[in-house]
C-alpha cells in the first residue's frame, strides 16, 4: 500500500472498473458530463477519484432522478449516478467481489457473477429429480414433501 493511504485501491483497479462501466453503454451527467467529456481528461479524472477513494475522502455526487413507468400505469424514481461514481462503485465491487467470491458456498446463487435465478432453479430441479424422482411439482406436492418425514 502506498504510504498516506488509508485503503488498499491500485490504479489498476481503477482503470479496470472505468473500462467495465464504459462498456455498459449506461447513462450519467447530473453534472453535465458525458463519456465524451470525461475522456478529455481521462488520466487526470481517475487519477482524482483513484486519490479520493484510496485516502477515504472520496464522497459521491448527488444522482439525477428519472421517472420510468411501472405495468400498472404508477412510476418510480430511478437514481441515476455520475460516471466518476459508477468507477467508484464498479472500482468497489471489483474488490469486494476478490474478497467474497471464494468463501461462498457453490450452491450460493443470489447476487454472484454469472450466475442467475434461472440457474437456481435449474439445479433445484436437477437434484430433486436425482433424489426423489419429482420433476413437475406443484404447491401442494411441495407442501406434502416438507411435511412428510422419509
Amino acid at each position: 500500500m502506498e504510504e498516506g493511504k488509508s485503503f488498499e485501491i491500485s490504479r489498476h483497479q481503477v482503470l479496470e472498473a472505468y473500462k467495465r462501466v464504459k462498456a455498459n453503454h449506461g447513462a450519467g451527467r447530473v453534472d453535465g458530463v458525458n463519456f465524451e467529456e470525461f475522456e478529455k481528461d481521462l488520466k487526470n479524472n481517475l487519477y482524482k477519484l483513484w486519490n479520493r477513494m484510496s485516502s477515504g475522502s472520496y464522497f459521491p455526487k448527488a444522482v439525477k432522478g428519472v421517472e420510468i413507468p411501472k405495468k400498472n400505469g404508477k412510476k418510480r424514481l430511478l437514481g441515476i449516478p455520475t460516471i466518476e461514481d459508477r468507477v467508484a462503485q464498479m472500482t468497489v465491487r471489483i474488490s469486494f467481489e476478490q474478497l467474497v467470491e471464494r468463501i461462498f458456498s457453490s450452491n450460493s446463487y443470489g447476487y454472484r457473477p454469472n450466475r442467475s435465478a434461472i440457474e437456481a432453479v435449474a439445479v433445484t430441479r436437477e437434484r430433486c429429480w436425482k433424489s426423489h424422482g419429482y420433476w413437475n411439482l406443484t404447491s401442494k406436492d411441495y407442501l406434502t414433501i416438507l411435511t412428510t418425514n422419509y
